[in-house]
């Protein structure tokens, strides 16, 4: 580092050996090092950590970076050290005497660059230490996991605002990913609502050559797609931990060598598996999303998803780890009708509010946009996030397009289906309209009678299936969090209702990809939504009362209020599982889940105390003959009643109870209700 006036290009030679700038760098580097707040969003790969490692040795005063992996954080250090720069870590990782000798070159001020793991700024005294040691520019790496709805979420992220204020320093945020929507909360949370200086990177990784398909024996086709890419460094993403351990094996008993991931793992266990990732050439990691953020291995050469991703960001962050040589990369992404639904339910089940969700499911519908496409994935994934140069030719529909067929007539029924029938169901009560099935939910609804119910008799359920799903990447449609996933139109779809417009569809993904093989559902997809609901009420109900889950109802109660869907407590204390206490502390809370305000619920506690019984039926018609004589038999007379109470322990008598019904009543109110009192107690 010689020299009175570094520039950024001579550094970028001299300590980094780079002879030019990636797109977009210099002009970051410039801004931060002027003290400039910034936000940069470049593609992985795309070079982000140099744009605030520049600056560090452009500026006065110390750097501090704060990043969430531990393993990324060692990585860089020892980057910077080898190149000459004074660099330190401080994490929960670090010995005592790593911890003593970053102290030592803070208060000595011979530290130029500090990186730290978020979660130290919970830590009493840190904001104390970093004021002292001279700190002029605050770095956030992965600032993504400041949005509290996103998939890698890290609580600490929302201290770094208080942080920055505290210090009165600039502040610059880089992640690879973020939409609108993100890039808005980061810019709330950590730049208090002030429009930083944005640069937004080219979304584009044209080495990578993307590719989904549907699901038909999924296991075969992921063991066909490593074993055609034998000794490359590849990664296989499942939806569950379990998911991962088997399908490792499978690998392994395949003839390659695979290692399974997960956050269920012994910490030391995934560590080993971390580091033969970076070291070992043409090794498998089969793993949940725990494992990538950070991973900073370039020659990663195939990334497959065995398992829909939880979002179109997800995917994007997935996918883009690999290649980040620029070499060229291949992914495969399988999909099918159990991912969805999966999907579907973790966000039905999320705690966060209903226009969250609903955006959620928006989300997901991007992503099975992209899956479902008609032609260059590329152009519609970088479609997304509004960048529109896109030049493919490496996509397996640049290479194949699909068969397609004009699909308006399809989508126009089954809109005017999800119409008339409010907005409020799910595409297997819809089929049943459409297919002129008669079960005894369409007839109860009275669905059987509409001008919709089997106009689509031509079609097979199966298909209809795919045609709702492609409706869904297209975003006509979203299921409603507040509806149980009734499915609901957008804006998007009016002008095809209205056949203003047409929609073609794709005809290979309605013909293959629609058989199961998976596991029976726990409930039909009609009802499953409304499943996710009553879980998550249970699930609140739980966490108040730190008990397990099935104290307060098992799964199967909770299957069979998603099936029977009772709309009184009476109905409700026919369910298995549900005996008086139960119905008395929860019944109420559950039927709201089911029949939200329509929720038919007893005004009085001592009729809700009857819910059940035969005595319950007899309240009822005590009160219904008491509202009638309630100004007596000719309706002129002065108005008399009885008190909840008192009703609910007449109901309670039975047959031949004349005089205690008598006594209960006395002169006055027996005179009036005492004869068709009896006659009701007497029919039981």
């Amino acid at each position: 580092m010689d020299g009175a006036h570094p520039t950024a290009r001579s550094l970028l030679s001299d300590i980094f050996g780079f002879d030019a700038f990636r797109p977009l760098q210099e002009e970051i580097v410039a801004s931060v090092t002027r003290g400039e707040d910034v936000l940069a969003i470049l593609p992985t790969g795309g070079g982000k950590s140099l744009c605030y490692q520049l600056p560090a040795l452009l500026r006065p005063g110390l750097t501090v970076v704060i990043s969430p992996l531990i393993a990324l954080m060692r990585d860089q250090v020892r980057a910077l050290r080898e190149a000459g720069v004074a660099a330190a870590a401080l994490t929960s990782g670090n010995t005592q005497d790593e911890t003593d000798a970053v102290y030592a070159g803070l208060a000595q001020g011979s530290l130029k660059v500090l990186y730290m793991a978020p979660e130290r700024l919970a830590t009493g005294g840190t904001d104390r230490l970093l004021a002292q040691a001279g700190v002029t520019l605050l770095a956030v790496d992965e600032a993504h996991c400041v949005s509290q709805w996103g998939h890698d979420f890290r609580p600490d992220y929302l201290r770094i605002g208080a942080l920055r204020r505290a210090l009165d320093v600039p502040l610059a945020a880089f992640t690879a990913t973020a939409d609108s929507e993100t890039r808005a909360e980061i810019t709330a949370r950590l730049f208090d609502g002030a429009a930083p200086c944005t640069f937004l990177g080219g979304f584009d990784r044209p080495n990578i050559h993307l590719a989904f398909a549907p699901k038909s024996k999924p296991r075969e086709q992921i063991l066909t797609f490593a074993s055609a890419r034998k000794d490359q460094s590849g990664i296989v993403y499942c939806g569950t931990r379990a998911k991962t351990e088997t399908l490792a094996k499978a690998l392994n008993d395949h003839g390659l060598q695979a290692a399974a991931y997960h956050a269920g793992m012994e910490p030391d266990t995934r560590r080993e598996v971390e580091r033969r990732f970076q070291t070992e050439d043409g090794l498998i990691v089969v793993a949940t999303v725990a494992f990538g953020m950070g991973i900073d291995k370039p020659d990663i050469r195939w990334v497959a998803h065995a398992d829909l991703p939880k979002s179109i960001e997800a995917y994007y962050q997935e996918v883009g780890r690999a290649g980040r040589d620029g070499e060229p990369a291949e992914t495969l992404t399988l999909y099918g009708a159990d991912d969805i639904r999966f999907r579907r339910m973790q966000i039905d089940e999320s705690p966060s509010p209903p226009e969250r969700r609903l955006a959620d499911h928006g989300r997901l519908n991007a992503l099975l946009g992209l899956a479902e496409a008609q032609d260059c994935r590329r152009r519609k994934l970088l479609a997304y996030f509004e960048d529109d140069e896109a030049a493919c030719g490496n996509c397996d529909l640049c290479a194949a397009p699909p068969e397609t067929f004009d699909g308006t007539e399809a989508v126009m029924k089954a809109l005017s289906a999800i119409l008339r029938t409010g907005e409020s169901f799910g595409v297997g009560h819809l089929t049943d309209v459409l297919t002129g099935t008669r079960t005894e939910k369409v007839s109860a609804r009275g669905h059987d009678r509409l001008p919709t119910f089997g106009v689509g008799q031509d079609i097979d359920r199966r298909e209809w299936a795919a045609i709702f799903r492609q409706m869904m990447g297209h975003d006509l449609v979203r299921p409603d969090p507040e509806r149980h996933g009734g499915l609901r139109m957008t804006q998007a779809a009016r002008p095809i209702l209205k056949g203003e417009q047409t929609i073609s569809l794709r005809r290979d993904t309605i013909t293959s990809g629609t058989r199961r093989s998976a596991p029976k559902a726990l409930v039909s997809d009609e009802d499953a939504p409304l499943l996710s609901a009553l879980k998550a009420r249970r699930r609140a109900l739980a966490e108040a009362q730190r008990a397990p889950a099935y104290v307060i109802f098992p799964d199967r109660t909770l299957i069979e209020m998603a099936e029977k869907r009772p709309a009184t407590l009476d109905q409700m204390s026919h369910i298995s599982g549900v005996g008086a206490k139960k119905l008395e502390r929860y019944g109420q809370t559950f039927l709201e889940v089911i029949n939200g305000d329509a929720a038919e619920v007893p005004d009085h506690p001592a009729r809700r105390k009857l819910a059940g019984r035969a005595a319950g039926e007899v309240y009822d018609r005590l009160l219904a003959a008491q509202a009638r004589l309630n100004r007596g038999a000719d309706g002129t007379g002065k108005p008399m009643s009885c008190s909840a109470s008192l009703l609910a322990r007449i109901a309670a008598l039975g047959p031949g109870a004349g005089e205690q019904l008598d006594r209960l009543l006395g002169d006055r109110l027996a005179e009036r209700f005492g004869t068709a009192f009896a006659e009701i107690l007497e029919d039981g």
